[in-house]
């Protein structure tokens, strides 16, 4: 039987030290190989599994040099996370404070940007290298409350001894990521931290609660983004005839004319003016404006020719996708979803139904609406290229997918049925 979140949190609630006696020996049972009384919890075992073929130390300290201030300082300028400080300011300080907690905040490479809260924690935590400017990384401090939330892409509370690293066992740490609405690119983590003894069971719905405000907020700033784009575009839409629409630097339609409205149009990851082949619109002419692109379609769509798909699931966080054929190349980071629903495409040629497709993610083939709603998103840039009835690439399409080394690093933030029988399979002799 495995530890469930709120076994631990409860347990901890009324006898802290007994909690962390329970933990301490199934670290030490699973690390050493023993039989362990309990068995730890799926997110943590999985980490720690990284861990050990990654070759952490649990029991030496090991830490990469501090950025520099300036280097910190350029980072939180160029950070979507400056825009949402207020907001888990707002959500968190005041309650980590009194708890004797501290508030971190890293970037998408687990990098602490900024840290407040209770003075005694922040005095503690620069004993353990919780400091501006730390890499906090699994695969250099081990399991923790910002480098496994960053790798399992959910929000992760790591209690005392489910830390790898002996070092960091006397604390709790809970993290959860913040997503990019505008592109579902991970850029960073919030975490509240502090010793085991004054957390609360409810800590993680807490955070996730607050990272989910500050995502929230993400998206209020870039609608009025767009509205400003909308704005300046007008006039400029208003004098073309044929087809055209004006979209920010991701994508996102601020304006249309002549042609259906789509909420977002795929773009290459590198673009600039001049002719384009985009896969929604076919032939198009790109021309820069104030915050975003014109782009006007071609009355006839340029030729397609032989096309070739790579599906780039080689790297253990970032994945892609490159499509290469008459019209040249072009690139797409894809995100953690994305990513699932490609490859599970590119295994079945045949394609799958939406209730397939529900079924391989969820274990629950009655979640079409969802699969169906990423499906419409996928479609926005691959276009041509991804058939439906049932979903599957293009006949025509050469599609080649490139996998990690070891295939424990196949996406490895999937909890999906057929993803997780694809990593077993692949470890099978």
């Amino acid at each position: 039987m495995a530890l469930s979140p709120t076994d631990v949190a409860q347990l901890a609630a009324v006898d802290a030290a007994r909690a962390a006696r329970v933990l301490s020996d199934v670290r030490s049972a699973t690390l050493s190989g023993q039989r362990v009384p309990v068995a730890p919890r799926p997110v943590i075992e999985q980490s720690w599994d990284r861990m050990l073929r990654g070759g952490v130390d649990p029991d030496h300290d090991f830490r990469t040099g501090l950025l520099p201030r300036e280097e910190v300082q350029r980072r939180r300028e160029s950070s979507e996370l400056r825009h949402v400080l207020p907001v888990l300011r707002e959500g968190l300080l005041s309650v980590a404070d009194v708890a004797h907690h501290i508030m971190v905040v890293a970037d998408e490479e687990g990098r602490v940007l900024w840290r407040e809260g209770s003075s005694p924690v922040l005095r503690k935590a620069d004993g353990t290298g919780f400091e501006l400017g730390a890499d906090w990384r699994e695969g250099v401090i081990g399991t923790n409350g910002i480098g496994t939330p960053v790798v399992a892409r959910r929000p992760v509370q790591v209690f005392a001894s489910e830390h790898f690293v002996r070092s960091q066992t006397s604390w709790t740490c809970t993290g959860a990521p913040i997503i990019d609405p505008r592109d579902s690119r991970l850029i960073g983590v919030v975490d509240v931290s502090g010793p085991l003894e004054t957390m609360h069971p409810a800590t993680l719905a807490w955070v996730d609660s607050v990272a989910k405000l500050a995502e929230a907020r993400l998206r209020e700033l870039h609608q009025s983004t767009l509205e400003q784009l909308r704005a300046t575009a007008a006039p400029v839409l208003a004098r073309l005839g044929g087809r055209a629409v004006a979209v920010d630097r991701d994508g996102w339609t601020a304006a249309v004319t002549g042609m259906p409205y789509q909420s977002r149009v795929g773009l290459p990851k590198s673009l600039s003016a001049g002719q384009r082949w985009l896969p929604t619109l076919g032939l198009c002419t790109v021309e820069p404006l104030a915050g975003g692109w014109l782009i006007r379609a071609a009355d006839e769509p340029g030729p397609r020719g032989a096309t070739r798909i790579v599906l780039d699931l080689s790297q253990p966080r970032r994945w892609s996708m490159t499509v290469s054929g008459g019209a040249g190349t072009w690139s797409h980071e894809l995100s953690p979803r994305h990513a699932e629903l490609l490859y599970l495409l590119a295994l079945r040629r045949s394609g799958r139904s939406a209730a397939e497709l529900a079924d391989d993610l969820f274990g629950d083939p009655g979640r079409t609406v969802t699969v169906r709603a990423e499906m419409s998103r996928v479609r926005r840039y691959l276009g041509g290229f991804l058939d439906h009835r049932p979903y599957r690439f293009c006949e025509d399409a050469e599609v080649e997918v490139l996998l990690p080394d070891d295939p424990r690093d196949l996406l490895p933030h999937s909890t999906a049925p057929a993803v997780a029988g694809k990593r077993l399979s692949r470890q099978a002799p």
